[in-house]
């Protein structure tokens, strides 16, 4: 489990390889962390300044955990990081910017309070593991050169990489030593986000794939046009059961866009079609085709290509998943209590 970019230190540490290998829980939605929020907020032109950079020597003291310091050159580095996973629409305002900076100095004091309770976690072989993860994240790259390139672009060199790299497998090991034998979860926790989710996580609904031929009639046409566009999709249907070319036959005559791919209309599920027309597809059998379908389109004749029936799957299926999300989520929520307890007994002093 690799618990590190699902928690504090994920800003800091190997910077490249964020982009590279982003993980999110397998059944939450895509969320970003409340501060981060204001990166997407609109600005006033007039505040494009505020989203350049922190002013100030990348030497300055940002922030102290104990005796450590954070330098602004970590704060600008994990900023670069944040702005590039979550680009602004427009600058930031001075406010917006000071969320983010108070953001991520809580990030990087947090992460450097883990890696400092790790330090007295034992751990074997770190040089060869911080060698191979290196070696890993190489290997990614196309080229050196690529590898080079993304380094540039953090504002990194291998020599600090490797330092970001031996800070993240000793928080890890920390995490997987002292707090993941702590977290245990039950078949009844599992049943209940199972029984919770089932339609929005595990019921797959029934779908169809569908060709059709539109003659298309504009709803104030009058009497004598929609039955000349009858007439014509009749006879349409006529060769279409003589056993002619659907395909064609769309293509040469059918007056919606998806003519050029045959009449195709792709894979769609219930509530996506007018009525007439959804009650039409999926009351076919794969290969029939329907009798003339009249919506307020116009008239079609429809080809069902492939039907899928609703699924659900099976608790024990999914249980792996489901037992390693809600692990991870209460991993997550040790870590914050142990955080708290950490800042109970190192000093964390924010100086920006």
């Amino acid at each position: 489990m690799n618990l590190l970019k699902k928690l504090v230190i994920t800003a800091t540490c190997a910077a490249f390889a964020i982009a590279m290998q982003p993980l999110r829980p397998a059944f939450s939605a895509e969320t970003k962390p409340a501060e981060t929020k204001a990166a997407a907020a609109p600005a006033k032109p007039a505040d494009q300044k505020a989203q350049e950079p922190a002013k100030g020597s990348p030497t300055d003291v940002v922030a102290k955990v104990g005796n450590t310091p954070i330098l602004r050159s970590e704060l600008n580095r994990a900023e670069a990081i944040l702005m590039k996973q979550n680009p602004p629409q427009q600058p930031l305002t001075p406010g917006q910017q000071q969320q983010v900076n108070d953001y991520l100095i809580e990030q990087l004091t947090s992460a450097e309070l883990l890696y400092q309770a790790g330090l007295k976690v034992e751990i074997k072989d770190l040089d060869k593991q911080i060698d191979d993860k290196m070696s890993q994240g190489k290997a990614r790259f196309p080229s050196p050169a690529d590898f080079e390139k993304a380094l540039k672009e953090q504002n990194l060199d291998e020599k600090l990489l490797r330092e970001y790299t031996r800070k993240e497998i000793i928080v890890n090991n920390y995490v997987e030593k002292e707090i993941v034998p702590q977290v245990k979860v039950t078949d009844d926790e599992i049943k209940k986000f199972y029984d919770e989710n089932l339609t929005k996580y595990f019921s797959k609904p029934a779908q169809v794939k569908a060709s059709h031929i539109l003659i298309g009639v504009d709803p104030k046409a009058d009497a004598e046009t929609r039955k000349k566009a009858k007439e014509k999709i009749d006879n349409i249907l006529k060769e279409v059961k003589a056993g002619k070319d659907f395909a064609e036959l769309a293509k040469a005559n059918s007056t919606c866009p998806s003519s050029a791919k045959g009449g195709d209309l792709g894979t769609f599920g219930k509530g996506q079609m007018v009525k007439p027309f959804e009650d039409a597809a999926f009351a076919l059998k794969t290969g029939e085709v329907s009798d003339v379908v009249e919506t307020q389109f116009g008239y079609h004749i429809i080809k069902l290509t492939d039907k899928q029936e609703a699924q659900t799957a099976p608790l024990e299926e999914v249980k792996p998943k489901i037992t390693e999300y809600l692990k991870g989520q209460k991993v997550q929520a040790k870590v914050q209590d142990y955080l708290k307890e950490l800042k109970g007994k190192i000093k964390v002093e924010k100086l920006i």
